[in-house]
């Protein structure tokens, strides 16, 4: 039934997805007595947007750029992953941080085009910068537009320049607002940018199984499109190999956050759920597709509603 339904790209699935992410992000800010008050109301509607927008951001490069076929597996998968780390909803920058690099991903993806390409290099580590104001270490992911320049650009040394005419854009606007602030942001930036390798931060047994299980999923994601990229045709490698190192930064940022929980595992979700999604529709027994979703959603339930 999940897999027939999600197997087209229909506005009726969205509606979907929308709803249930609804439901759960509520359901959880209740709980969990996120946001008091009017003023508490407006974040937690800012909160969802942003979740909201990166799930669609998520189907867009995904369906824009050929990775999947004509369905919407990705998004379903990217929700579906949001259940088993509900403290997601309540992690402000995580969520803003991961949303501008997601915007990255979007206008790296497009170089394949070959048009505008130091437009889309400038855009790319712009929104880079920027998400690693409010989660210092995302500014990982500016090792993915540089892989993008060996893969479309790099012949051209102009394009090699052009992230760090975007740090410095960033660093003006940076410290013209801490200026303006009295220093308190800088120093905010400042206690983000050391590293911790501390992974007994679990609050209950049920993080501590979803992350074991997520990771097992992960691998098997992860392995399977390794193993098919050589498949794929040739102008589609290039796109995938981008999907995999992000994925692996992705991982990266999490080994080297402080303050490390598994909201920190937002980053890995948007290409492991591209990875996920070309699995699932590789899959030629629609019975194993539906068993595959169904234990996914159903496992994904289960560690949302234990963690409420």
């Amino acid at each position: 039934m999940i897999a027939s339904v999600f197997n087209k790209t229909r506005p009726f699935n969205y509606v979907i997805i929308g709803t249930l992410l609804l439901i759960a992000f509520v359901s959880y800010s209740f709980s969990h007595s996120l946001f008091k008050g009017w003023q508490g109301f407006l974040y937690g509607s800012l909160y969802f947007i942003s979740i909201v927008a990166s799930c669609f951001v998520v189907n867009f490069i995904s369906l824009k750029n050929n990775l999947t076929r004509n369905d919407n597996y990705a998004i379903l998968l990217f929700f579906i992953f949001l259940l088993f780390f509900p403290t997601i909803f309540k992690n402000k920058n995580i969520l803003i941080s991961n949303f501008l690099l997601l915007l990255s991903l979007r206008r790296l993806m497009s170089l394949k085009s070959m048009k505008n390409t130091k437009e889309k290099i400038f855009d790319a580590s712009f929104w880079i910068f920027l998400s690693a104001l409010f989660y210092f270490w995302s500014i990982l992911y500016i090792g993915l537009v540089f892989i993008s320049i060996i893969l479309y650009v790099s012949r051209d040394y102009k394009n090699w320049l052009i992230p760090f005419i975007a740090l410095l854009s960033v660093t003006i606007l940076f410290f013209v607002y801490n200026f303006m602030n009295a220093g308190e942001p800088l120093e905010i930036l400042l206690n983000k940018t050391y590293i911790s390798f501390d992974f007994t931060y679990f609050e209950n047994i049920y993080q501590n199984i979803a992350l074991a299980i997520f990771s097992s999923i992960a691998l098997l994601f992860f392995v399977s499109m390794i193993m098919t990229i050589s498949a794929t045709p040739i102008n589609m490698q290039s796109s995938y190999k981008k999907i995999v190192f992000s994925f692996l930064l992705g991982l990266g940022i999490y080994v080297l956050s402080a303050n490390k929980n598994n909201s920190c595992l937002l980053f890995c979700l948007a290409p492991l759920s591209i990875m996920g999604a070309k699995l699932i529709e590789n899959l030629e027994n629609n019975l194993i597709k539906e068993i595959t979703l169904y234990s996914l959603f159903f496992m994904g339930l289960f560690f949302f509603v234990m963690q409420l």
